[in-house]
């Protein structure tokens, strides 16, 4: 299985994604930049990733300007093939924006930006294990309207909601005011995930938290 790490003008977490799958985890890594468009070299069974940042400054929206990148667009197409993406933080920002994943990303509810770590859980899971995960964003407060929200719990889309160090789900566990606690979802093919926390600035020993491997073995089957 290969990775690309897709880099924009703004990205300022690739180098932590790429050393975390290459390093740590011993993953093949391709960089891709923001004005290329070939991906040939990936197959359905690769991953591209978007990392965290401020992809083009921000303006406008986040992420509102990187879907047009000719990378994206080729992203978009890999995707709609049944390529696997992944988007953390301003990734799952341009991942909705480009409509590969529904919803919103909103300004956080108590208007601050937030840096600590949190604790989330796969909300499909039957057992419940909280993982330690940092977050650090302003906008990551996931919103979607009844009928979306209707079709993302019918098809188990939701794939992780904050929590606290219990696994309860409350509201005091949310950083960000996120509906239903959401943290990350799928589409409903089940080959694009999106998600506000970082895994890949908690897979270190040297950190002292390595709970992010358990997100790339849960979502990749990778150690």
């Amino acid at each position: 299985m290969k990775f690309g790490v897709v880099i924009f003008p703004g990205s300022n977490c690739d180098r932590d994604m790429i050393e975390t799958l290459r390093d740590e985890l011993k993953q093949e890594v391709i960089e891709l930049w923001h004005k290329d468009k070939d991906i040939s070299m990936f197959n359905t069974e690769d991953c591209i990733v978007l990392p965290g940042g401020f992809s083009y400054g921000d303006y406008l929206r986040c992420g509102a300007i990187a879907k047009f990148s000719p990378m994206m667009q080729s992203v978009i197409e890999f995707a709609n093939k049944g390529g696997k993406v992944l988007g953390i933080c301003n990734g799952f920002q341009i991942l909705c924006e480009s409509g590969l994943l529904p919803g919103v990303l909103l300004r956080n509810s108590h208007q601050q930006f937030v840096c600590k770590n949190i604790f989330i859980k796969e909300a499909a899971s039957e057992s419940c294990e909280p993982l330690k995960i940092p977050v650090a964003h302003g906008e990551g407060r996931y919103f979607a309207n009844d009928a979306t929200l209707e079709q993302l719990e019918m098809h188990r889309q939701i794939i992780y909601r904050y929590c606290d160090d219990g696994c309860a789900v409350t509201i005091e566990s949310n950083p960000n005011g996120a509906i239903h606690n959401i943290a990350g979802i799928c589409n409903k093919e089940r080959n694009v995930y999106g998600m506000m926390p970082h895994p890949e600035r908690a897979c270190s020993e040297a950190l002292g938290n390595t709970d992010g491997r358990k997100i790339f073995t849960h979502l990749f089957g990778i150690n």
